[in-house]
């Protein structure tokens, strides 16, 4: 390949490799330390490894670095078979890969672009998949990285040259021009300096999905007149807002300084935010004790970035943190019909506020605090019908494992907007509408929207001071009737759901730790548990802590407490949450019980505080909204309701919530 990225005319470099990512982890070790070499005609999409997510191939403690080049030198750390690293320190970079191939779903998980970042970095430029998750494609192509199908590997491995229209062909005219202009930062430079052209969009009048109706309200150059976009328009569009966190936003400081040099100013800074919630407790575990240093470049260069732009500060004091950036970003400005990015894959919880919110990588959210606009692709939407009322033993969250069980498993939410509404989304709170719409993103799906309606006026109403509830109605956003969804329109009746938890799975035997693993809990049989943990975004907010109140006093009634050999933790999502909690005694009950609270943070949730595994043999019930293996320490980690998580802890198994329960 040209020095020149991306060339014409792409051909594999002679002396350089394709490493295939099988199911079959031995192969992979042979192909990176014994110089074996595969073809993809001898190979099928079957053998390819599924659903390799963020964390599998950069780990928490990988991203404690900040620069790329050095980031590269533990790409797929997180792969781990029979307990040791398949990729050992450098294996990538030293392996003369430029091409890596892997199955369906690549990328899932958290937005951390340090994933795309390795590859790159390493010498890999082409990225062969049979599909990928939405924001980590789009990642590649900030970077400027080719993503292309088995056929196209066939053709370059029997030595034929590739034009680069046929990489980029795919594409929306706006995300061709990226990619072709080698990621988007360049695009972003020429586009300025008038050299590129953005095409006219022609879509005519149509009837519009929640997500299609907010990106036509937020189109540039618009005038005050109605447009229309459709599934697949390429569009630069206002963004209302953002936020980076700590683990982030140093990448964000360095990228603005490389672009736009070292006194590089944003405009409008009030619209954005920073937040000190990941790391607060990371050096607190025992593993993370020899990253203390590095941890602390990164708060440091918040806190420089912070100064150098002036965007609004939510640092922690006397080191407790105001709370997590997504629970405390709806709390205090996410508002109806805001369009809001930031550099966490969970923002899309912002959905249950009748907002588009979406988590994007560090390049991305560089960019448009820079030029205050964002390059959008717009998503096809599919719609969930809420029907009746839950069961007493179930959440929200027994909902979006059901999806993710039913639907996402099979791809029927990929890359697409979930749009949620129906008679029984009246009957469930904003807090709960937000757990939807947080783990739209474990969907690999774009985002998550609710349909707004009384409830949202009045939880609104009650955080915002100066806005009458006429202005909150005037901004609601429904769909409009007749409106295309392309994943279908699927009722699900409520009362018919059941409690459940996503299992571990069996990584050792090709079987990916997911969130799409669903079971009921009536059919695991019993499950045993050392760990229950209660909180992080998904589970932290403040209907959450009227779950775990409602079982623990029902608990203590029963002469029940935490048992000696399970380790129980609570974690608030902010501190309003904490302060609710004092307020209604919660706090002492949980105390009195055996329950061990943490302040707000993230904590666990990225293996970055209490509440972690210690070793493999241990079971944790989380209420947290991903299972991936090692995100949460070695152990297997079964995701469930806030309900479940507190009755297991009581009982020392995986068990449903019931009221007779403790009876």
């Amino acid at each position: 390949m040209s020095e020149q990225w991306p060339p014409e005319q792409i051909g594999l470099t002679a002396g350089k490799r394709v490493l295939f990512l099988t199911k079959d982890l031995e192969l992979i070790r042979k192909q990176l330390y014994e110089g074996v070499d595969l073809r993809m005609e001898d190979l099928d999409v079957s053998d390819f490894l599924d659903d390799i997510n963020t964390d599998v191939m950069t780990p928490a403690w990988v991203c404690f670095d900040h620069e790329p080049a050095i980031i590269a030198e533990n790409a797929y750390a997180g792969l781990v078979h029979e307990g040791r690293r398949v990729f050992e320190p450098r294996a990538l970079l030293d392996g003369d890969f430029e091409v890596i191939v892997s199955g369906h779903r690549k990328g899932t998980g958290s937005s951390r672009e340090t994933a795309a970042q390795c590859e790159r970095w390493s010498g890999v430029r082409i990225v062969i998949a049979a599909s990928f998750a939405p924001i980590h494609e789009r990642n590649n192509i900030n970077l400027g990285q080719l993503m292309g199908d088995y056929s196209m590997l066939e053709r370059l491995q029997d030595g034929e040259s590739i034009s680069l229209d046929e990489f980029t062909s795919k594409y929306d005219p706006v995300t061709r021009l990226i990619i072709e202009n080698g990621g988007i930062f360049p695009f972003a430079k020429k586009l300025k300096a008038g050299e590129l052209r953005i095409p006219e969009l022609t879509t005519g009048a149509r009837p519009m999905t929640m997500v299609e109706k907010m990106i036509a309200g937020k189109l540039l150059s618009q005038n005050g007149a109605s447009r229309y976009v459709k599934p697949g328009d390429a569009v630069l569009a206002q963004v209302d807002g953002g936020y980076s966190h700590e683990f982030t936003t140093a990448q964000v400081h360095e990228f603005l300084k490389l672009e736009y040099g070292d006194d590089y100013k944003i405009p409008n800074p009030s619209k954005y935010a920073v937040f000190e919630d990941h790391l607060l407790y990371a050096t607190g575990v025992p593993k993370y004790g020899r990253f203390t240093e590095k941890i602390q470049t990164l708060r440091d260069m918040q806190e420089m970035f912070q100064k150098r732009t002036g965007v609004r500060d939510y640092s922690a004091e006397d080191g407790i943190s105001p709370g997590i950036c997504h629970q405390v970003a709806r709390e205090e400005f996410i508002d109806v019909g805001d369009f809001i990015q930031s550099t966490d894959s969970h923002t899309c919880m912002g959905g249950a506020t009748n907002a588009l919110a979406y988590g994007v990588g560090s390049t991305e959210y560089a960019n448009l605090i820079h030029n205050q606009f964002a390059f959008v692709q717009v998503p096809e939407s599919i719609r969930f019908e809420l029907m009746g009322t839950l069961d007493p033993g179930c959440t929200a969250k027994d909902v979006i494992l059901h999806i993710l069980w039913k639907y996402a498993a099979n791809s029927e939410t990929l890359d697409r907007s979930m749009e949620f509404g129906g008679p029984g989304l009246a009957g469930l709170s904003m807090d709960e509408r937000a757990t939807l719409c947080n783990m739209a993103t474990e969907c690999s799906a774009k985002t998550g929207i609710c349909e707004p309606d009384d409830a949202t006026v009045e939880w609104l109403m009650r955080r915002r001071s100066g806005v009458s509830e006429e202005d909150i109605r005037a901004d609601f956003i429904m769909p409009d009737e007749g409106a295309r969804y392309d994943g279908g329109v699927h009722t699900i009746d409520l009362s018919e759901i059941m409690p459940m938890v996503a299992h571990p799975g069996d990584p050792d035997k090709g079987i990916p730790s997911d969130p799409t693993n669903g079971a009921y809990v009536h059919e695991l049989g019993e499950v045993s548990i050392d760990i229950a943990y209660a909180g992080s975004c998904t589970a932290g907010k403040d209907d959450d802590f009227a779950y775990y109140a409602r079982v623990t006093e029902a608990a203590l009634e029963a002469g029940l407490t935490i048992p000696e050999d399970v380790d129980c933790y609570i974690q608030f999502g902010s501190k309003t949450v904490k302060d609710l909690s004092a307020r209604n005694g919660w706090t002492e009950m949980f105390e009195r019980a055996g329950v061990k609270l943490i302040d707000p943070g993230c904590g666990a949730c990225i293996g970055a505080g209490p509440g972690i595994s210690d070793d493999a043999e241990q079971v944790t019930i989380s209420a947290i909204n991903r299972n991936y293996q090692g995100r949460s320490g070695p152990g297997r980690l079964y995701l469930a309701s806030p309900l479940t998580v507190m009755a297991s802890a009581f009982t020392g198994k995986i068990v449903a919530w019931h009221p007779d329960i403790f009876s």
